[in-house]
Order: C-alpha cells, then sequence, then structure tokens
C-alpha cells in the first residue's frame, strides 16, 4: 500500500466523494498523533504540536502554508506560542476527503525537518 505522504492531492468537486465510516477508520490508523473532530457537524481532522517557543511555531506553522500552496488544499492554522493548530477539511465537501488525510500525512512530515 502506497504511503499517504507520497500521494498528491486531485482536484475536488462539489460531488467528491466522503471518507467516511470504515476507510475513515482505516486512514486514521495511519495517523495516530491526529484527532478526527466534527464542528459544526463536519468531520474534520486536527493535531496540535508542541514547541519550544513562538519562534518556531511560527516556523512551522510557514512550512504548512507553504504545504498547501503546493497541494493547492488549505487548513486552518492557529500559531499559538509554543505550539500550532493544524485542521484539515474539504469545504466544498463539508467533510473528510482523501486530500485532507494525504496533507494530514505530509504535514507530520514537515516535523521531522
Amino acid at each position: 500500500m502506497e504511503q499517504l505522504s507520497e500521494l498528491q492531492c486531485e482536484a475536488c468537486r462539489a460531488d467528491a466523494p466522503r471518507v467516511d465510516g470504515d476507510e475513515a477508520a482505516s486512514l486514521m490508523s495511519t495517523l495516530p498523533e491526529w484527532q478526527l473532530l466534527e464542528v459544526d457537524g463536519i468531520n474534520q481532522l486536527q493535531r496540535v504540536y508542541k514547541f519550544r517557543n513562538f519562534k518556531l511555531a511560527w516556523a512551522f506553522a510557514d512550512k504548512v502554508a507553504e504545504l498547501a500552496e503546493a497541494e493547492g488544499h488549505h487548513p486552518a492554522i492557529l500559531l499559538e506560542w509554543g505550539s500550532c493548530s493544524v485542521t484539515w477539511w474539504t469545504h466544498k465537501i463539508k467533510g473528510l476527503h482523501k486530500n485532507d488525510f494525504i496533507c494530514a500525512a505530509k504535514t507530520d512530515l514537515l516535523c521531522e525537518d
């Protein structure tokens, strides 16, 4: 099975299938640090990354923004002193698409730099 972080996001239309149920559970098993949240009835993936200070969190947020632009898929990023929260979901389908799991896996790789 191909690693999520090796895949590319695909263009997503409003009628694209959501990732739910068993498929979501299977993909979540590859992203152990991520949480599946429901916000206003919309499933989302979220992880909070911890850093020693604001400057390191800020540098990470910049990397996430660069990843988002490269993939054409954009998360919510909350930058705080010592932490950066990243939340992925697909606005067009009001839920999770495989793109969200791909981007979550790629976000994890940014911490390895």
